[in-house]
Protein backbone atom coordinates (compact mmCIF):
# COMPACT_ATOMS: atom_id res chain seq x y z
CA UNK A 1 0.00 0.00 0.00
CA UNK A 2 0.95 3.71 -0.91
CA UNK A 3 1.79 6.12 1.97
CA UNK A 4 -0.62 8.77 2.43
CA UNK A 5 0.95 12.01 1.71
CA UNK A 6 0.79 15.17 3.58
CA UNK A 7 1.76 18.21 2.78
CA UNK A 8 2.60 20.56 5.80
CA UNK A 9 1.25 24.53 6.20
CA UNK A 10 2.38 27.44 7.75
CA UNK A 11 -0.33 28.68 10.39
CA UNK A 12 1.35 32.55 10.40
CA UNK A 13 0.89 33.02 6.11
CA UNK A 14 -0.77 29.60 5.04
CA UNK A 15 1.97 28.59 2.51
CA UNK A 16 1.75 24.95 1.58
CA UNK A 17 5.12 22.80 1.34
CA UNK A 18 5.71 19.28 0.52
CA UNK A 19 8.12 18.99 3.50
CA UNK A 20 8.99 19.84 6.72
CA UNK A 21 11.43 22.37 7.82
CA UNK A 22 11.77 24.65 11.09
CA UNK A 23 11.50 28.69 8.98
CA UNK A 24 8.88 29.19 6.31
CA UNK A 25 10.26 30.13 3.03
CA UNK A 26 7.45 32.70 2.64
CA UNK A 27 7.30 34.65 5.80
CA UNK A 28 10.45 33.70 7.82
CA UNK A 29 8.78 32.88 10.71
CA UNK A 30 10.33 29.54 12.58
CA UNK A 31 8.25 26.82 13.77
CA UNK A 32 4.92 27.26 12.21
CA UNK A 33 4.49 24.66 9.36
CA UNK A 34 1.36 22.13 10.71
CA UNK A 35 1.02 18.65 9.16
CA UNK A 36 -2.01 18.73 7.03
CA UNK A 37 -3.03 15.23 5.71
CA UNK A 38 -3.94 14.71 2.04
CA UNK A 39 -7.45 13.71 2.54
CA UNK A 40 -8.32 17.19 4.73
CA UNK A 41 -6.04 18.83 1.68
CA UNK A 42 -7.97 17.20 -0.76
CA UNK A 43 -11.64 18.58 0.78
CA UNK A 44 -11.65 21.85 -0.91
CA UNK A 45 -10.43 20.46 -4.66
CA UNK A 46 -13.06 17.66 -4.82
CA UNK A 47 -15.53 19.95 -6.23
CA UNK A 48 -13.56 21.71 -8.82
CA UNK A 49 -11.84 18.90 -10.05
CA UNK A 50 -15.63 17.67 -11.62
CA UNK A 51 -14.82 20.39 -13.51
CA UNK A 52 -18.73 21.64 -13.17
CA UNK A 53 -20.08 24.90 -11.59
CA UNK A 54 -22.40 23.79 -8.46
CA UNK A 55 -25.08 26.09 -6.75
CA UNK A 56 -27.87 28.54 -7.72
CA UNK A 57 -28.57 31.83 -9.16
CA UNK A 58 -28.80 34.37 -6.99
CA UNK A 59 -31.50 36.48 -5.88
CA UNK A 60 -30.62 40.33 -6.53
CA UNK A 61 -32.05 43.06 -5.44
CA UNK A 62 -31.92 46.58 -6.08
CA UNK A 63 -29.45 49.11 -3.79
CA UNK A 64 -32.25 51.36 -3.16
CA UNK A 65 -34.73 48.89 -2.08
CA UNK A 66 -32.41 47.25 0.45
CA UNK A 67 -33.77 48.47 3.98
CA UNK A 68 -30.77 49.72 6.35
CA UNK A 69 -30.18 47.16 9.63
CA UNK A 70 -30.56 48.79 12.99
CA UNK A 71 -27.23 49.63 14.21
CA UNK A 72 -28.33 51.45 17.29
CA UNK A 73 -29.05 47.55 18.89
CA UNK A 74 -25.99 47.52 20.85
CA UNK A 75 -24.79 45.93 23.58
CA UNK A 76 -22.51 48.62 26.51
CA UNK A 77 -19.53 46.71 27.67
CA UNK A 78 -20.34 48.68 30.78
CA UNK A 79 -16.74 50.59 30.22
CA UNK A 80 -17.63 54.16 28.60
CA UNK A 81 -14.00 53.91 27.00
CA UNK A 82 -14.32 50.25 25.58
CA UNK A 83 -17.82 51.28 24.08
CA UNK A 84 -16.39 54.13 22.09
CA UNK A 85 -13.22 51.75 20.72
CA UNK A 86 -16.06 49.54 19.33
CA UNK A 87 -17.91 52.09 18.00
CA UNK A 88 -20.74 52.21 21.13
CA UNK A 89 -20.60 48.75 22.20
CA UNK A 90 -20.90 45.11 20.55
CA UNK A 91 -22.96 45.62 17.31
CA UNK A 92 -25.57 42.57 17.67
CA UNK A 93 -24.61 39.95 15.13
CA UNK A 94 -21.14 41.37 14.60
CA UNK A 95 -17.89 38.84 15.29
CA UNK A 96 -15.12 40.75 17.79
CA UNK A 97 -11.94 38.82 17.79
CA UNK A 98 -9.84 39.96 21.19
CA UNK A 99 -5.69 39.37 21.33
CA UNK A 100 -3.18 39.50 23.85
CA UNK A 101 -0.95 38.33 25.96
CA UNK A 102 -1.34 35.18 28.12
CA UNK A 103 -2.32 36.59 31.46
CA UNK A 104 -2.94 40.24 30.64
CA UNK A 105 -6.47 39.80 31.42
CA UNK A 106 -8.73 38.99 28.93
CA UNK A 107 -10.78 36.45 30.63
CA UNK A 108 -11.06 38.94 33.46
CA UNK A 109 -11.86 41.74 31.01
CA UNK A 110 -14.45 39.23 29.32
CA UNK A 111 -16.13 38.31 32.65
CA UNK A 112 -17.08 41.76 33.75
CA UNK A 113 -18.37 42.74 30.08
CA UNK A 114 -20.53 39.25 30.33
CA UNK A 115 -21.65 39.91 34.25
CA UNK A 116 -22.64 43.91 33.07
CA UNK A 117 -24.98 42.90 29.77
CA UNK A 118 -26.21 39.62 31.59
CA UNK A 119 -27.90 42.44 33.65
CA UNK A 120 -30.04 43.40 30.95
CA UNK A 121 -29.74 40.40 28.51
CA UNK A 122 -28.78 36.60 28.85
CA UNK A 123 -25.01 36.10 28.40
CA UNK A 124 -23.00 33.18 27.66
CA UNK A 125 -19.07 32.23 28.52
CA UNK A 126 -17.98 29.33 26.77
CA UNK A 127 -14.29 28.40 27.70
CA UNK A 128 -12.41 25.57 26.18
CA UNK A 129 -9.12 26.01 28.19
CA UNK A 130 -10.57 26.09 32.28
CA UNK A 131 -12.84 24.17 34.23
CA UNK A 132 -16.49 25.69 35.42
CA UNK A 133 -15.05 25.73 39.15
CA UNK A 134 -11.85 27.67 37.81
CA UNK A 135 -14.60 30.60 35.85
CA UNK A 136 -16.52 29.97 39.03
CA UNK A 137 -13.96 31.56 41.16
CA UNK A 138 -13.05 34.22 38.86
CA UNK A 139 -16.58 35.01 38.55
CA UNK A 140 -17.33 35.43 42.46
CA UNK A 141 -14.24 37.97 42.60
CA UNK A 142 -15.43 40.02 40.34
CA UNK A 143 -19.03 40.18 41.48
CA UNK A 144 -20.39 38.26 38.45
CA UNK A 145 -23.75 36.66 39.79
CA UNK A 146 -26.82 37.79 37.06
CA UNK A 147 -29.55 34.75 36.71
CA UNK A 148 -28.75 35.41 32.72
CA UNK A 149 -24.64 34.53 33.15
CA UNK A 150 -24.48 31.01 31.97
CA UNK A 151 -21.70 28.91 31.19
CA UNK A 152 -20.63 26.11 29.20
CA UNK A 153 -17.40 23.97 28.45
CA UNK A 154 -16.48 22.73 25.42
CA UNK A 155 -13.79 22.61 22.86
CA UNK A 156 -16.57 21.18 20.09
CA UNK A 157 -16.82 24.03 16.69
CA UNK A 158 -20.21 22.09 15.78
CA UNK A 159 -21.47 22.39 19.40
CA UNK A 160 -20.55 25.93 20.42
CA UNK A 161 -22.01 26.92 16.85
CA UNK A 162 -25.04 24.94 17.00
CA UNK A 163 -25.22 26.87 20.24
CA UNK A 164 -25.14 30.36 19.01
CA UNK A 165 -27.46 29.18 16.14
CA UNK A 166 -29.97 28.22 18.51
CA UNK A 167 -30.20 32.27 19.40
CA UNK A 168 -30.73 32.12 23.19
CA UNK A 169 -27.91 34.23 24.22
CA UNK A 170 -27.03 38.18 23.02
CA UNK A 171 -23.52 37.81 23.80
CA UNK A 172 -21.43 34.87 23.53
CA UNK A 173 -17.77 34.37 24.24
CA UNK A 174 -15.85 31.83 22.89
CA UNK A 175 -12.12 31.37 24.97
CA UNK A 176 -10.59 30.64 23.10
CA UNK A 177 -10.57 29.58 18.99
CA UNK A 178 -6.76 27.87 19.07
CA UNK A 179 -8.71 25.15 21.46
CA UNK A 180 -11.86 24.03 18.99
CA UNK A 181 -12.04 21.53 16.58
CA UNK A 182 -14.36 20.38 14.08
CA UNK A 183 -15.72 16.61 13.63
CA UNK A 184 -15.11 16.78 10.32
CA UNK A 185 -11.69 17.64 10.37
CA UNK A 186 -8.78 14.92 11.53
CA UNK A 187 -6.15 17.73 12.28
CA UNK A 188 -5.72 19.17 16.00
CA UNK A 189 -7.06 21.88 17.46
CA UNK A 190 -5.10 24.64 16.85
CA UNK A 191 -4.39 23.91 13.04
CA UNK A 192 -4.78 26.44 10.39
CA UNK A 193 -7.80 24.00 8.65
CA UNK A 194 -9.42 24.26 12.37
CA UNK A 195 -9.14 27.72 13.21
CA UNK A 196 -10.25 28.67 9.91
CA UNK A 197 -13.55 26.64 9.71
CA UNK A 198 -14.40 26.77 13.36
CA UNK A 199 -14.18 30.50 12.74
CA UNK A 200 -16.08 30.23 9.30
CA UNK A 201 -18.88 28.36 11.15
CA UNK A 202 -19.34 30.72 14.23
CA UNK A 203 -19.60 33.75 12.25
CA UNK A 204 -22.28 32.10 9.98
CA UNK A 205 -24.12 31.41 13.35
CA UNK A 206 -23.90 34.51 14.39
CA UNK A 207 -25.29 36.28 11.36
CA UNK A 208 -27.89 33.95 11.29
CA UNK A 209 -28.95 34.32 14.96
CA UNK A 210 -27.85 38.05 15.30
CA UNK A 211 -25.97 37.35 18.07
CA UNK A 212 -22.60 39.61 19.53
CA UNK A 213 -20.01 36.79 19.87
CA UNK A 214 -16.25 37.61 20.80
CA UNK A 215 -13.94 35.35 20.16
CA UNK A 216 -10.38 35.21 22.23
CA UNK A 217 -7.38 34.29 20.27
CA UNK A 218 -3.60 33.64 21.15
CA UNK A 219 -0.78 35.41 20.20
CA UNK A 220 3.13 34.54 19.17
CA UNK A 221 6.01 35.84 21.19
CA UNK A 222 6.28 38.96 18.79
CA UNK A 223 2.64 40.06 20.11
CA UNK A 224 0.78 39.35 15.99
CA UNK A 225 -2.32 37.13 16.31
CA UNK A 226 -1.29 32.69 15.90
CA UNK A 227 -2.79 31.39 13.17
CA UNK A 228 -3.80 32.15 9.77
CA UNK A 229 -4.25 35.92 8.90
CA UNK A 230 -7.66 34.92 7.20
CA UNK A 231 -8.86 34.70 10.67
CA UNK A 232 -8.69 38.97 10.78
CA UNK A 233 -10.12 39.12 7.65
CA UNK A 234 -13.52 37.61 7.97
CA UNK A 235 -14.37 38.86 11.63
CA UNK A 236 -15.90 42.41 12.16
CA UNK A 237 -13.78 43.41 14.81
CA UNK A 238 -9.93 42.82 15.71
CA UNK A 239 -9.20 44.33 19.39
CA UNK A 240 -5.56 43.98 20.75
CA UNK A 241 -5.07 44.06 24.87
CA UNK A 242 -2.11 45.73 25.42
CA UNK A 243 0.27 46.31 28.39
CA UNK A 244 2.57 44.71 30.80
CA UNK A 245 1.18 41.55 32.59
CA UNK A 246 2.33 41.80 35.86
CA UNK A 247 1.75 45.95 36.28
CA UNK A 248 0.84 49.39 34.80
CA UNK A 249 -1.22 50.34 32.72
CA UNK A 250 -2.84 48.45 29.59
CA UNK A 251 -4.92 49.65 27.24
CA UNK A 252 -7.21 48.15 24.47
CA UNK A 253 -7.27 49.52 21.27
CA UNK A 254 -9.15 47.93 17.83
CA UNK A 255 -6.65 47.27 15.00
CA UNK A 256 -9.80 46.81 12.77
CA UNK A 257 -13.38 47.61 13.16
CA UNK A 258 -16.11 47.95 10.67
CA UNK A 259 -18.80 49.60 12.81
CA UNK A 260 -16.59 52.34 14.10
CA UNK A 261 -13.40 54.40 14.11
CA UNK A 262 -9.81 52.54 15.09
CA UNK A 263 -8.14 55.81 17.12
CA UNK A 264 -9.92 55.60 20.25
CA UNK A 265 -8.27 53.66 23.43
CA UNK A 266 -9.59 52.04 26.77
CA UNK A 267 -6.66 52.42 29.52
CA UNK A 268 -7.44 50.15 32.36
CA UNK A 269 -5.50 49.12 35.55
CA UNK A 270 -6.09 46.06 37.22
CA UNK A 271 -6.93 45.71 40.96
CA UNK A 272 -8.53 43.26 43.08
CA UNK A 273 -11.87 44.19 42.26
CA UNK A 274 -10.73 43.43 38.23
CA UNK A 275 -9.90 45.89 35.44
CA UNK A 276 -11.22 49.84 36.38
CA UNK A 277 -10.81 52.35 33.28
CA UNK A 278 -8.75 55.27 34.24
CA UNK A 279 -9.81 58.58 34.21
CA UNK A 280 -6.85 60.52 34.29
CA UNK A 281 -3.72 58.86 33.24
CA UNK A 282 -1.36 61.49 32.94
CA UNK A 283 -1.89 62.39 36.70
CA UNK A 284 -1.41 58.84 38.07
CA UNK A 285 1.39 58.72 35.62
CA UNK A 286 3.39 61.67 37.00
CA UNK A 287 1.89 61.17 40.49
CA UNK A 288 5.74 60.01 41.54
CA UNK A 289 8.22 61.63 39.42
CA UNK A 290 11.32 63.60 40.51
CA UNK A 291 13.21 65.72 37.96
CA UNK A 292 16.26 64.14 37.99
CA UNK A 293 18.68 64.39 34.19
CA UNK A 294 17.34 62.27 31.86
CA UNK A 295 13.76 62.86 32.31
CA UNK A 296 11.57 64.30 30.14
CA UNK A 297 7.63 64.92 30.18
CA UNK A 298 6.15 64.04 26.69
CA UNK A 299 2.66 65.38 25.57
CA UNK A 300 1.60 62.41 23.30
CA UNK A 301 -1.76 60.81 21.78
CA UNK A 302 -3.08 57.74 23.03
CA UNK A 303 -5.77 57.10 19.95
CA UNK A 304 -7.45 60.41 20.34
CA UNK A 305 -7.08 61.04 24.09
CA UNK A 306 -3.79 63.20 25.43
CA UNK A 307 -1.66 61.93 28.04
CA UNK A 308 1.67 63.19 29.77
CA UNK A 309 4.08 60.00 30.34
CA UNK A 310 7.43 60.50 31.85
CA UNK A 311 10.09 59.56 29.22
CA UNK A 312 13.32 58.10 31.40
CA UNK A 313 17.35 57.64 29.66
CA UNK A 314 20.12 56.35 30.90
CA UNK A 315 23.68 56.77 29.81
CA UNK A 316 26.78 55.15 31.15
CA UNK A 317 30.42 54.28 29.32
CA UNK A 318 30.41 51.31 27.34
CA UNK A 319 32.18 48.30 29.10
CA UNK A 320 32.54 46.93 26.12
CA UNK A 321 33.56 48.23 22.32
CA UNK A 322 29.81 47.98 20.94
CA UNK A 323 27.55 50.19 22.93
CA UNK A 324 24.57 48.80 24.04
CA UNK A 325 21.20 50.19 23.45
CA UNK A 326 17.86 49.07 25.26
CA UNK A 327 14.04 50.53 25.59
CA UNK A 328 11.17 49.79 27.49
CA UNK A 329 7.68 50.74 25.95
CA UNK A 330 9.37 52.56 22.79
CA UNK A 331 10.62 51.11 19.48
CA UNK A 332 14.19 50.27 19.65
CA UNK A 333 14.70 50.61 15.94
CA UNK A 334 13.55 54.12 16.48
CA UNK A 335 15.81 54.73 18.65
CA UNK A 336 18.91 53.54 17.20
CA UNK A 337 17.74 55.96 14.39
CA UNK A 338 17.17 58.86 16.44
CA UNK A 339 20.74 58.26 18.67
CA UNK A 340 22.39 58.50 14.70
CA UNK A 341 20.85 61.78 14.25
CA UNK A 342 22.30 63.06 17.53
CA UNK A 343 25.51 61.92 16.63
CA UNK A 344 25.63 63.38 13.34
CA UNK A 345 23.63 66.68 14.08
CA UNK A 346 24.72 67.66 17.68
CA UNK A 347 28.31 67.22 18.97
CA UNK A 348 26.67 64.61 21.43
CA UNK A 349 29.01 61.40 21.05
CA UNK A 350 27.26 58.65 22.37
CA UNK A 351 29.41 55.70 20.90
CA UNK A 352 31.06 54.99 24.07
CA UNK A 353 27.55 54.86 26.00
CA UNK A 354 25.29 52.49 26.47
CA UNK A 355 21.92 53.62 26.53
CA UNK A 356 18.71 52.78 28.38
CA UNK A 357 15.33 54.73 27.31
CA UNK A 358 11.88 53.63 29.96
CA UNK A 359 8.57 55.13 29.01
CA UNK A 360 7.25 55.25 32.84
CA UNK A 361 3.80 53.16 33.84
CA UNK A 362 3.79 50.46 31.29
CA UNK A 363 2.72 51.92 28.50
CA UNK A 364 4.14 51.12 24.73
CA UNK A 365 4.48 54.60 22.95
CA UNK A 366 4.53 54.92 18.99
CA UNK A 367 3.50 58.19 18.71
CA UNK A 368 6.11 60.05 16.22
CA UNK A 369 5.82 63.16 18.40
CA UNK A 370 7.71 61.54 21.17
CA UNK A 371 11.12 62.12 18.82
CA UNK A 372 11.85 65.31 20.41
CA UNK A 373 11.48 64.15 24.25
CA UNK A 374 13.68 61.10 23.12
CA UNK A 375 16.87 63.23 22.04
CA UNK A 376 16.05 65.88 24.83
CA UNK A 377 15.97 62.62 27.64
CA UNK A 378 18.97 60.91 25.65
CA UNK A 379 20.96 64.64 26.02
CA UNK A 380 20.07 65.14 29.46
CA UNK A 381 21.53 62.07 30.61
CA UNK A 382 24.24 62.34 28.94
CA UNK A 383 24.96 66.00 29.80
CA UNK A 384 23.86 65.50 33.34
CA UNK A 385 21.45 68.76 33.15
CA UNK A 386 17.77 68.90 33.96
CA UNK A 387 14.40 70.47 31.76
CA UNK A 388 12.72 72.65 34.26
CA UNK A 389 9.89 71.01 35.74
CA UNK A 390 7.13 72.82 34.63
CA UNK A 391 8.33 72.02 30.47
CA UNK A 392 6.43 69.69 28.30
CA UNK A 393 7.78 68.19 24.89
CA UNK A 394 6.51 67.14 21.69
CA UNK A 395 7.62 66.97 18.10
CA UNK A 396 9.02 64.73 15.13
CA UNK A 397 12.67 65.01 14.70
CA UNK A 398 13.90 64.14 10.62
CA UNK A 399 17.23 62.98 9.46
CA UNK A 400 18.47 66.20 8.66
CA UNK A 401 17.53 67.23 12.41
CA UNK A 402 14.77 69.43 11.95
CA UNK A 403 12.03 69.31 13.91
CA UNK A 404 8.25 68.99 12.38
CA UNK A 405 5.05 69.13 13.14
CA UNK A 406 3.04 66.99 15.15
CA UNK A 407 -0.52 65.77 15.09
CA UNK A 408 -2.92 67.87 17.01
CA UNK A 409 -1.00 69.93 18.57
CA UNK A 410 -4.14 71.85 20.40
CA UNK A 411 -4.66 68.81 22.34
CA UNK A 412 -1.65 67.88 23.56
CA UNK A 413 -1.11 71.77 24.78
CA UNK A 414 -4.66 71.56 26.28
CA UNK A 415 -3.78 68.50 28.45
CA UNK A 416 -0.46 70.75 29.79
CA UNK A 417 -2.04 73.30 30.58
CA UNK A 418 -5.09 71.37 33.09
CA UNK A 419 -2.33 69.71 34.64
CA UNK A 420 -0.12 73.13 35.72
CA UNK A 421 3.04 73.54 33.11
CA UNK A 422 4.16 76.60 32.01
CA UNK A 423 5.60 76.03 28.31
CA UNK A 424 6.01 73.34 26.08
CA UNK A 425 8.82 73.06 23.53
CA UNK A 426 7.17 72.16 20.31
CA UNK A 427 7.57 72.61 16.28
CA UNK A 428 6.88 76.28 15.44
CA UNK A 429 3.76 75.05 13.28
CA UNK A 430 1.91 74.98 16.98
CA UNK A 431 0.82 78.67 17.44
CA UNK A 432 0.16 79.42 21.01
CA UNK A 433 1.53 81.36 23.24
CA UNK A 434 2.65 78.83 25.47
CA UNK A 435 4.29 76.87 23.17
CA UNK A 436 8.65 77.94 23.10
CA UNK A 437 8.62 77.10 19.13
CA UNK A 438 11.88 75.24 18.26
CA UNK A 439 13.01 75.05 14.28
CA UNK A 440 16.36 71.88 14.66
CA UNK A 441 17.45 70.16 17.26
CA UNK A 442 20.74 71.38 17.86
CA UNK A 443 19.75 74.63 18.38
CA UNK A 444 17.47 73.69 20.99
CA UNK A 445 19.74 70.93 22.70
CA UNK A 446 22.49 74.55 23.26
CA UNK A 447 19.52 76.56 24.39
CA UNK A 448 17.87 74.24 26.62
CA UNK A 449 20.82 71.82 28.16
CA UNK A 450 22.59 74.23 29.32
CA UNK A 451 20.19 75.04 32.30
CA UNK A 452 20.71 73.61 35.11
Amino acid sequence: MAKSKANFVCSNCGATFSKWSGKCDNCDEWNTLIEQTAAEAAEGKSALAKGKISGKHLETVSIKDIIPSDETARLSTGFKDLDAVLGGGFLLGSVTLLTGQPGIGKSTLLMQICSEVSNSSPALYISGEESAGQVKMRAERLGAKSEDLHFASSTSGNDIAKTIEDGQFQLVIVDSIQTLSLAELTSAPGAVSQVTNCGNLIIRAAKSSNTAVVIVGHVTKDGSLAGPKVLEHLVDVVINFEGDRYGGFKTVRAIKNRFGSTTEVAIFEMNQRGLVEVQNPSAALLAERQNNDGSIILSTLEGTRPILVEIQALATPSAFGYPKRAASGYDINRLNLLIAVLERRTRLKLNDKDIFINVVGGLRVQDSAADLAICLAIASAVAKRKLPESYVVFGEVGLGGEIRSAFRPDQRISEAKKLGFKHAIAPMTAKDSFVIPVRDLRTTLIKYMNEE
